[in-house]
């Protein structure tokens, strides 16, 4: 997969992920009740551990989509490394409350396992990312260097 197709895939599930904490930061705000099938949305939303000094944690997943989002659009390894890094302090957050829900807790919330799942693959997705991006100019003409000698 080239690194275009990549960096597309990358967007398209930040964007997912960025609608699904939207919709629990617009649950939250609005203190209306969440769509759920498994009926512990609103047990875990009601929860200490839905929020952090007063954000809630749909807002960090927000901004933090919005964030993959935007690091993705930029060129450069730079970026690929921040973005990266991003997703596996997302990846990192969501395991520790996944595992809040189902330790602490005792419910889980269908919307919170929906944006795990994005999250999870995003750490797929840029690894590939990482792995098969090309080097930058500098790197090549090194590499060509190199190989002359």
């Amino acid at each position: 997969m080239t690194e275009d197709r990549l960096r597309t895939v990358v967007l398209v599930l930040a964007g997912l992920g960025a609608a699904i904490a939207g919709y629990l930061v617009w649950a939250h705000y609005a203190d209306a009740a969440i769509s759920c099938t498994s009926g512990g949305c609103e047990t875990v939303q009601r929860s200490d551990y839905a929020e952090i000094a007063g954000l809630p944690v749909a807002l960090l997943g927000l901004l933090a989509y919005t964030a993959i989002a935007a690091t993705a659009t930029l060129r450069g390894e730079l970026a690929r490394v921040v973005t990266a890094g991003i997703v596996v302090t997302g990846f990192l957050f969501s395991t520790y409350l996944l595992l809040v829900q189902a330790l602490v807790i005792h419910a889980v919330c269908d919307w919170c396992v929906a944006s795990d799942a994005v999250m999870s693959a995003l750490v797929v997705v840029v690894m590939l990312w990482l792995r098969h991006a090309q080097p930058d100019e500098g790197r090549v003409h090194r590499g060509r260097l190199d190989s002359l000698r």
